[in-house]
């Protein structure tokens, strides 16, 4: 099934790296230039921010959703094609989810990594089987992978890593899969 629109998690700050930014950019560009929607938490700070603001430069289409309590805390992104203002996280994510064909995790904090653990786990319980990416930019979820992987070996996990992630380095490996 060909990828219409794209779900990206990822922070609401910058990190310290320059090239999480660069990434967020170049993927934003990325799914502009195949007319694939962004689907992201509506925000318009950190990654989050550069990535929505990537594809709006090409014209592309963003669909951003923010619970009521994060608008004023992640600054609700007010030029994006869509902005869903919902009552909780959780309507939130299950939206985002819904929403999107695929789903990309950038670097990011805590909810970052709630929202690919759920993703992942509803994929485990065949809520759905939506494509799951890691963009691993400057090794920053090797240790997180090197712990899946202990999780494997230990056979906590149904599957292996593999059949649930696909683990990328660069945004434009990503395109085959779009």
């Amino acid at each position: 099934m060909a990828i219409q629109s794209l779900a990206v998690f990822c922070g609401s700050k910058s990190g310290t790296n320059p090239l999480f930014v660069q990434h967020a950019t170049a993927l934003g560009y990325l799914l502009a230039a195949h007319n694939i929607t962004l689907i992201y938490g509506g925000g318009n700070k950190g990654i989050m921010g550069a990535v929505a603001n990537a594809v709006l430069e090409k014209n592309g289409k963003v669909t951003g959703i923010i619970p009521q309590l994060l608008t004023d805390l992640e600054h609700s992104h007010q030029g994006i094609t869509e902005l869903i203002v919902v009552d909780n996280m959780h309507t939130r994510k299950k939206m985002l989810y819904e929403k999107c064909d695929a789903a990309v995790i950038l670097p990011g904090g805590f909810g970052t990594l709630d929202e690919l653990f759920e993703m992942l786990t509803w994929n485990q319980l065949n809520i759905h089987n939506k494509k799951i990416f890691i963009l691993n930019s400057a090794g920053f979820y090797d240790h997180l992978l090197a712990h899946a992987k202990k999780m494997q070996q230990e056979n906590f996990l149904y599957d292996t890593i593999e059949e649930r992630i696909t683990i990328i380095d660069d945004p434009a490996a990503i395109i085959p899969f779009l």
